[in-house]
């Protein structure tokens, strides 16, 4: 079964008009807000456009990149950023949930109709949310809705990443996106943290933040 088949499927055992698929990018480094995003395919779209469609983590930058733009001209699409604030305030999960919330909820308002059938990535379903909702596992892998909104936060935060890298080059997230690789511990036990730091994420990490 194609990435399109699994969500015409799901569409027709629900009987909506709509599928908005959601997915967030950025819950396990420990610099950068949380991005997320929501995608409903348009109708008779051209899928020959989308052969590569997959899950963001299993394509090169370069492909995700290429999907990018295809993949908004094709659909009603959000992108939503969580804060770091927000992140330390209610912790990563319900921020990546919160921000698949405000996401789903743009998209919503663009389609203008109630008969919708919102796909989640992962085991979780989004809190305060009192529409038609399903968690796929490994959505991202087996829908094309949930695989198109995964690049769509994956490639939003990565450029979002490689600005803010300029400002403190030294953490050298244009190539570690925030993960803690090694050269980014030893980066902040050398010159402690910022602003854009996860205080949360860094317990473990014995330099004290500036």
């Amino acid at each position: 079964m194609t990435l399109f088949e699994f969500d015409i499927k799901e569409k027709k055992e629900f009987k909506a008009d709509f599928i908005i698929g959601t997915d967030e990018a950025g819950r396990g480094p420990a610099a950068g807000g949380v991005w997320a995003a929501a995608v409903a395919f348009k109708q008779n779209i051209n899928e020959e456009l989308f052969e590569t469609l997959n899950d963001s983590k299993k394509l090169t930058p370069k492909k995700r990149e290429a999907l990018y733009e295809p993949i908004k001209e094709n659909s009603y699409w959000a992108i939503k950023a969580v804060t770091v604030e927000k992140i330390e305030e209610i912790n990563i999960l319900n921020a990546s949930l919160l921000g698949m919330k405000y996401a789903v909820e743009s998209v919503m308002e663009q389609i203008q109709n109630d008969n919708i059938l919102t796909l989640v990535d992962g085991n979780k379903l989004i809190k305060n949310f009192h529409c038609p909702q399903k968690f796929i596992i490994k959505g991202d892998g087996t829908s094309a809705s949930i695989a198109a909104a995964s690049i769509l936060a994956k490639v939003s935060r990565d450029m979002y990443m490689d600005k803010i890298h300029y400002e403190f080059p030294q953490y050298d997230w244009i190539n570690n996106k925030g993960y803690l690789t090694k050269a980014h511990i030893e980066a902040i036990k050398k010159f402690g943290t910022t602003k854009y730091h996860r205080l949360s994420f860094l317990k473990n990490i014995t330099k004290s933040p500036q």
